[in-house]
């Protein structure tokens, strides 16, 4: 696989009073005065954190003092992976490190729809609301380690019902109403809820979604619900289908009800989030109160450098993990910023238009959302008052180079771009932002704190400044505690532990540069073998995106008998272009440039659309299987995709491929 490790140009660096008026900065501070330690830059800060690593996490419990119920008899008691367990004995609750950080000068939640202009909620509002919903789902005989599943958009009712459940000790998970029914209950029939919070309906792209029959359905298919509260959005007064199952959201309000805070052990789950399950049933993957709370604490005082009062924003639907990731930078005192509705409604200006009229700190978004900015040639430093954005976040892809430029060329020059790679697997980022270091062209600053983060060659062995495989060697507290139904471990350890027992293998290429930088050059398991050598598909993707006539592409490679590879192109064009011998012609030549001969197509096919997850990943594994000949209910779970439809195509190109390739 192609790597140059020459030195980027430094885009950003961070003046000096934002070094110091930076929580990383109090921290060392902290570290010299209180425990003697004298670190001379980040990389021996890091260092230390990942090879004293009891010893680190202590001083995370100290520095941001814990209320715990119960202390805790050792920092880790096991270093095994899977299964490692840290703070044995302790108690604590996650949402009470966030009602603590209550302020009734300032607004806890900022709401926002295609149909509702922004609205402020207070910290009384969200304090009246989150009692009174535990008071009920007590009520319900809602206990400490129950199901509560959500069917909700991104919405205040949702805030109030996991920080509800939260609250009384019983485990959240939640879907967004663009999953099909199916997609669902393959999710919630394996946790068995006793609560499901539903909507009656959202909006999207200007078009109203009823969503009434697929509850009506799911309630039918989960048998183990007691109670169905439904959340009229779409309409004042919704029809209700079973008035002895389902209550309305405002019947369950009690103005009298006082917020208190379980406390449970600190690996004790919080909530249940999901593997994409484009190909199979989605793993349940299960995260702790404890493990998390020191996680999200480090994270968004650390590396996204959150201060109280500042508006935290990730575009996100409660179906993705950064939605619970905006939720953790409560606990930095921000004021959480949420957005229900298309990114791209009525246009791509909705958002910063949005970040102007609120004042947002920090913004957060995708890859594909930037590229799409500037593949449109958007000036948003000059069309919106950007003045109060200190930092841009991105995640969930690669980000390409040109994005990076794009950001301080046209977005804003001084903001600070800290993109981030990690996964639903560990509810947080590995690699992201540093707000004592520069940031390179095209690059993440550095490996996070406590994560050990190494780049492992075939061969097992620690490499730099080499196209490697993510591995973590030691565990961290916001590894799963196990996934749901999953007796011993068995596809705990066959999702990471695979390859090289004991060391976590996360599946996605990386370089790890001599400078302590990483580049993403996407899933290892969505590699291109190209007659032996290894391509990155955001190595393609980000020399594609550089031809402005294509809006969209996906590549995969498929091993043929004999010996024998096909790799074919597929690509989105814009509306007034059309796939010419000059266009393929171009594409291919950006490609050798860019990247090497190999990295040039057999073929270059024309699309109307890419197919996505409903969590916005291509889907590279299941097209490559589908076009290998695989059936396509074993190839893609339809119902976890954004647009099943756009499988039609593959299914009938295989059929042409079968023919002109034989095989």
């Amino acid at each position: 696989m192609s790597n140059n490790t020459k030195t980027p140009p430094v885009l950003w660096e961070p003046s000096e009073s934002f070094r110091q008026n930076s929580h990383l900065s109090k921290y060392i501070k902290w570290l010299n005065e209180k425990h003697g330690k004298d670190f001379e830059n980040y990389e021996a800060l890091y260092q230390w954190s990942v090879n004293e690593l009891e010893e680190f996490w202590k001083s995370i419990w100290d520095y941001f003092e814990v209320i715990a119920h119960k202390p805790y008899t050792a920092v880790l008691e096991s270093a095994a992976m899977p299964g490692a367990r840290w703070f044995s004995g302790s108690e604590l609750n996650y949402a009470e490190h966030i009602f603590r950080m209550r302020d009734d000068t300032r607004p806890a939640i900022i709401f926002a729809s295609e149909r509702h202009e922004p609205i402020e909620i207070g910290w009384p509002e969200l304090s009246s609301q989150v009692a009174s919903m535990a008071a009920f789902l007590k009520s319900q005989g809602v206990k400490k380690g129950d199901r509560v599943a959500a069917f909700l958009p991104n919405m205040p009712e949702a805030t109030y019902a996991f920080l509800a459940t939260a609250s009384i000790g019983a485990i959240w998970s939640s879907c967004s109403p663009d999953f099909g029914v199916n997609s669902v209950v393959d999710r919630f029939a394996q946790i068995e809820p006793k609560v499901l919070f539903a909507v009656d309906g959202y909006s999207y792209n200007g078009k109203h979604f009823d969503k009434m029959a697929a509850v009506e359905e799911m309630t039918g298919r989960l048998p183990t619900l007691e109670k169905v509260v439904l959340v009229p959005y779409l309409n004042d007064e919704p029809e209700i289908f079973d008035r002895s199952k389902v209550t309305l959201w405002n019947d369950t309000f009690t103005a009298d009800s006082e917020l208190a805070f379980k406390p449970v052990p600190f690996d004790h789950p919080i909530y249940i989030l999901y593997s994409s399950g484009t190909t199979g049933i989605p793993k349940a993957i299960t995260h702790s109160h404890g493990g998390n709370l020191l996680e999200h604490l480090k994270y968004l005082h650390f590396h996204n450098d959150v201060h109280p009062g500042e508006r935290f924003f990730w575009f996100s639907t409660t179906g993705w993990m950064m939605w619970n990731f905006v939720h953790a930078s409560m606990l930095a005192g921000a004021t959480i910023v949420l957005y229900d509705g298309s990114p791209g409604f009525p246009d791509l200006n909705r958002l910063w238009k949005l970040a102007e009229e609120v004042g947002i700190h920090h913004f957060g978004t995708s890859a594909p959302f930037l590229v799409a900015n500037r593949k449109q040639g958007l000036q948003l430093g000059v069309d919106f008052d950007l003045s109060a954005l200190r930092s841009i976040g991105s995640t969930g892809s690669p980000l390409p180079p040109e994005a990076f430029e794009y950001v301080y060329e046209k977005i804003k020059k001084d903001v600070w771009l800290c993109s981030m790679a990690g996964g639903t697997d560990v509810c947080t980022a590995w690699v992201g932002g540093n707000p004592l270091l520069p940031v390179y062209k095209g690059e993440i600053q550095c490996r996070c704190l406590g994560a050990a983060i190494e780049a492992w060659n075939e061969s097992g062995q620690s490499v730099v400044d080499e196209v490697a495989e993510l591995v973590v060697t030691k565990p961290m507290p916001s590894m799963p505690v196990f996934f749901w139904g999953d007796e011993n471990y068995e596809r705990y350890k066959s999702s990471y532990f695979d390859v090289y027992p004991g060391v976590w293998r996360h599946g996605d290429w990386i370089t790890l540069t001599s400078r302590g930088t990483i580049i993403i050059w996407g899933r290892s398991d969505a590699t291109l073998n190209r007659q032996g050598v290894r391509i990155g598909t955001a190595e393609v993707y980000r020399a594609v995106d550089k031809v402005p006539e294509v809006s969209d592409s996906l590549i995969v490679n498929l091993e043929l008998p004999g010996g024998r590879d096909y790799m074919p192109l597929f690509v989105v064009l814009k509306e007034d272009q059309a796939l010419s011998e000059e266009l393929v012609k171009k594409i291919k030549t950006t490609l050798r440039s860019e990247c090497s001969p190999r990295h040039v197509p057999d073929e270059i096919i024309q699309v109307t659309e890419i197919p996505y997850t409903i969590s916005g990943k291509k889907m590279e594994a299941p097209v490559k299987k589908i076009l290998l000949g695989k059936p396509l209910e074993k190839a893609a779970n339809k119902d976890s995709m954004r647009n099943p439809d756009s499988l039609k195509f593959f299914i009938e190109f295989r059929e042409k491929l079968k023919e002109k390739l034989e095989f």
